[in-house]
């Protein structure tokens, strides 16, 4: 299958890159809405990752969540449900936005993938686990990073 780049916005991130307090741990903690402008259409599922890029555990997961429908515009506030499966992160079952120590700047990456399919995995994986079974059903892929700093 072809890996193509998929292209997207994320309103938590405002222009300059920097994460909106609304989607910290700092604030409501709610995932963002996102903003997709190539999706194949062969997509079925779109799955998202966030990526704590400076925690002293390298690429330190803060969510994996997948079987969302495939969709152009995914919104903010995702949750589990009988399709949408959230993995483990963070130590929990749910969105952790970027939450670094006060006055330390941290660097988060969204990474999201198109799926020619819907994953049948129990919400009781990591990403790891996750990415391995996606292997060889991701259609697009595309990311952005972003920073958070709280004084």
């Amino acid at each position: 299958m072809k890996n193509d780049l998929l292209e997207f916005e994320c309103n938590g991130i405002d222009a300059r890159g920097n994460f909106l307090i609304k989607h910290t741990g700092y604030g409501e903690d709610v995932s963002p809405e996102f903003i997709i402008k190539n999706l194949s259409p062969q997509a079925k599922t779109i799955a998202i990752t966030l990526e704590d890029l400076d925690h002293p555990i390298k690429k330190f997961t803060h969510w994996v969540v997948w079987n969302i429908p495939a969709t152009e515009i995914i919104k903010e506030s995702i949750s589990s449900d009988e399709n949408i499966r959230q993995g483990m992160a963070y130590g929990w079952h749910r969105y952790a936005g970027p939450k670094p120590p006060k006055r330390k700047s941290h660097s988060y990456k969204f990474t999201l993938y198109s799926l020619d399919c819907e994953m049948n995995l129990s919400a009781n994986i990591f990403k790891k686990t996750f990415l391995k079974n996606a292997t060889g059903h991701i259609l697009q892929q595309g990311e952005i990073i972003g920073e958070f700093i709280i004084e």
